[in-house]
Formats: C-alpha cells, sequence, structure tokens
C-alpha cells in the first residue's frame, strides 16, 4: 500500500514549510527512518525522516517550494505499483514551486473573492498584520480560496518597506545562513511583539556542584553518560513548574494556553546561530535519561540533522551560557512559551554566611516573562521555589 509523504507541522502556529533539499531521487528506494527530505518553517531547518519502506514517487514539490503543512508532496509505492492520483486538495496537474505560476499578465494568479465578503485570514496572519500594521483589506489572499497567509502579510510588510529607495548592500557584508536568517527573524519577532519583564536571583550552588560530581562519578563506572551542570538543571527546572503551571502555559493570541506536559527546551549553540532541541516530558524523566537525550540531541543539532520531534513542543526554555564564563545575562522569549531561564557560570563569590563573610560557588538566574501570561508576583515565586530546588537538588531529582 502507498505511504504519503506530507510536509510536517512542527507547532500550532505553522501554516506552511518551505523544501530545501530532497535526499532521495525519485524511483530510488527508500528505508523507513533514513532522511528523505529537508524543510524549513519559521522556526529551524529540520531533516525529515522517511515514514515507511518503499519506492519515492510521485514527488509534487520542487526545492524551494513553499507547501503548506499537511499537503501531500510525494508517495512511497511498492514494486510495479504506481502512485495514488492528486488529492482534490491540490490543484489539478500543479506541482508546487518556488516561485508562484503566472498569467500572461505577470501577476500570480489568486482566487476570486465574493465581492463585499471578509477576506479569509489565518489566525497566525491576522497576529502578524495587527504586529506588522498592515492592512488586511490591502493585500490579497494566495491560500486556498484566497486565504490570506502569513506570508502574504509578511511579503506586504517587506514590500511597505522595500518603498524607499534602498542602497545596496555595502561590499563585504556577508549574506545570512538559513539558520542565522531564522534566528534573526524570530528574535526580533518576539522582541518587538512580546511583552517582556525580566526577574534577577542569585542562588548557592554548593549542592548542586556535589550532586554533579557524585553522579558523574557514578556514571562513569556504569560507563553511562555523565550528566552537566545543565542536566541537572532542566530536571530540576521541569519538576518545579509542575508547581507553577502558569509559567509553563502559552500565549495564544486570544488568550492563555494551559500545557499538559512540561517540555524543556534546551538552546543549543550550533553554527551561525541557536536551536532550541526539546526534552520532551523532562519532570518525569531521571537524570540519567536527560544527560543521555540532551547529549543525542547536541550531537544531531551540531550536525544538522535535527529531526521534526526533536525542536517540537517546548513549552519552557533554559539557556545556559556558564560554559563561556558568562555572569549574567538576559534571554529572548521563544513564543507561544511564557518564559525563558538565563543562568550564568558558577563562580566562587564572597556572601554573608552564618552572619559572616564566606567564598560560595554562586549562579545568576535570569527569567525573562512574557507579561500576558505571569504577572510580577507568580515569576517571583517561580524563581524563588526554583532558587531554593537547586539548593537541594538531590531531593528533587531522586
Amino acid at each position: 500500500m502507498a505511504i504519503s509523504v506530507v510536509m510536517p507541522a512542527l507547532e500550532m502556529a505553522q501554516e506552511t514549510g518551505k523544501l530545501l533539499a530532497w535526499r532521495k531521487k525519485e524511483g530510488e528506494r527508500v528505508t523507513k527512518g533514513e532522511p528523505l527530505l529537508e524543510i524549513e518553517t519559521d522556526k529551524a531547518v529540520v531533516e525529515v525522516e522517511a515514514p515507511g519502506d518503499g519506492i519515492l514517487a510521485g514527488m509534487t514539490a520542487d526545492v524551494g517550494a513553499v507547501v503548506p503543512v499537511g499537503q501531500t508532496i510525494a508517495w512511497l509505492v511498492g514494486p510495479g505499483e504506481k502512485p495514488p492520483a492528486k488529492s482534490a486538495a491540490a490543484a489539478p496537474g500543479a506541482r508546487a514551486s518556488s516561485s508562484p505560476e503566472r498569467t500572461a499578465a505577470g501577476v500570480a494568479p489568486i482566487a476570486t473573492q465574493r465581492d463585499g465578503a471578509a477576506p479569509q485570514i489565518s489566525p497566525k496572519a491576522r497576529r502578524l498584520a495587527k504586529e506588522r500594521g498592515v492592512d488586511i483589506a490591502q493585500i490579497r489572499g494566495t491560500g486556498p480560496d484566497g486565504t490570506i497567509t502569513s506570508e502574504d502579510v509578511q511579503r506586504t510588510a517587506d514590500s511597505k518597506g522595500a518603498s524607499v529607495a534602498v542602497a545596496p548592500a555595502p561590499a563585504g557584508v556577508q549574506a545570512l545562513s538559513q539558520v542565522a536568517r531564522l534566528m534573526a527573524e524570530r528574535t526580533a519577532r518576539s522582541w518587538t511583539s512580546v511583552p517582556h519583564f525580566f526577574l534577577v536571583r542569585e542562588v548557592d550552588c554548593s549542592e548542586l556542584v556535589a550532586a554533579q560530581k557524585k553522579w558523574s562519578v557514578e556514571a562513569e563506572k556504569s560507563q553511562s553518560v555523565a550528566p552537566t551542570i545543565t542536566d541537572l538543571l532542566i530536571g530540576i527546572l521541569a519538576r518545579v513548574l509542575t508547581k507553577h503551571p502558569r509559567m509553563n502555559a502559552s500565549w495564544t493570541g486570544e488568550g492563555i494556553r494551559s500545557n499538559a506536559e512540561i517540555n524543556i527546551s534546551v538552546a543549543i549553540a550550533v553554527k551561525d546561530g541557536v536551536v532550541g532541541a526539546v526534552i520532551q516530558r523532562a519532570n518525569v524523566l531521571r537524570i540519567g535519561e536527560i544527560s543521555a537525550q540532551r547529549r543525542e540531541l547536541t550531537e544531531r543539532a551540531r550536525a544538522g540533522r535535527l529531526r521534526p520531534p526533536d525542536i517540537t513542543g517546548g513549552t519552557f526554555t533554559l539557556s545556559n551560557l556558564g560554559m563561556y564564563k558568562v555572569d549574567a545575562f538576559t534571554a529572548i522569549i521563544t513564543p507561544p512559551q511564557a518564559a525563558v531561564l538565563a543562568v550564568g557560570s558558577i563562580s566562587d563569590r564572597v556572601i554573608a554566611v552564618d552572619g559572616k563573610p564566606g567564598v560560595q560557588p554562586m549562579m545568576t538566574m535570569t527569567l525573562s516573562s512574557d507579561h500576558r501570561v505571569v504577572d510580577g508576583a507568580r515569576a517571583a515565586e517561580f524563581l524563588s521555589d526554583l532558587a531554593n530546588a537547586i539548593r537541594e537538588p538531590e531531593r528533587w531529582l531522586e
């Protein structure tokens, strides 16, 4: 039986994906789980695995094409089997292309809209139009039945900005890679549309360092992955979030959505940027499981081999720059998440211990929160509980 290959959805607000590369040619045999194509969304560049065994056939999307989520772009068939006829959702005889089909007048065809009817627009596109100050009445939708998509809004916003004469880029300006461009777009959009506020807290990490050393020795004896400070923070953070569900919630544009699972997105430095790899249900994982998953995700991220599940479903982000000897920093929220925790290096500092000067290993935590989802008091209570948990890591990670 033929197996369809569709454009996957990596997040709820995703409408389309851009096809960057086919790893197999039409007519080649494919094995389930092996890399089949590479796509780009507004979240990341990821590798998509083959959903089954078969021969690649009926490819309907070219490299560079922007394809709606859920649309079939190829089939995996058996020997001598032909791919099914194209679904009604695809235009008869059409093939998704990197540039829109043009009429004789040189204008991309657009579905006709009923006179006097309000334009159809996706929720994501409506939010983006509001953020960019674009009048949706001036946009012609290119989606199904003339629906206005986020790409239509972005194109209109860009054209408004481009109406002012722009000088050519000066010599020596470096073009951004796909990862760097996505990071630039997402951080700029978050910083300008999400009402951030910040709380800072220092915490004594004496017990955290001791626990990390203890479990590293145990891991060496069992020949397993030694946990890092980041691994311990992931486990503690996820468990504290169970007491503070609002910090684990998301902003949908219309209201606050509670998330049943606690999935910690870990910021990982890669060439030209940062990606958020997700530890799913981190609150129920043992420290050894977190360490193994985080290490595997890091290796795949730096090799450019992340898969859709690796970056999907994050509900809270942790960013650790301690290994770069950074004392403290503030991080930008990844929508629709409500918060991100930025942690600096653990270093010896002089503090008051039982009323006398003492030297303790201290770490600075900076919590960035979305004021639409949480207020200062909620965030402060969460940060206080987190600091207390870091002082007793073994109790929380047993």
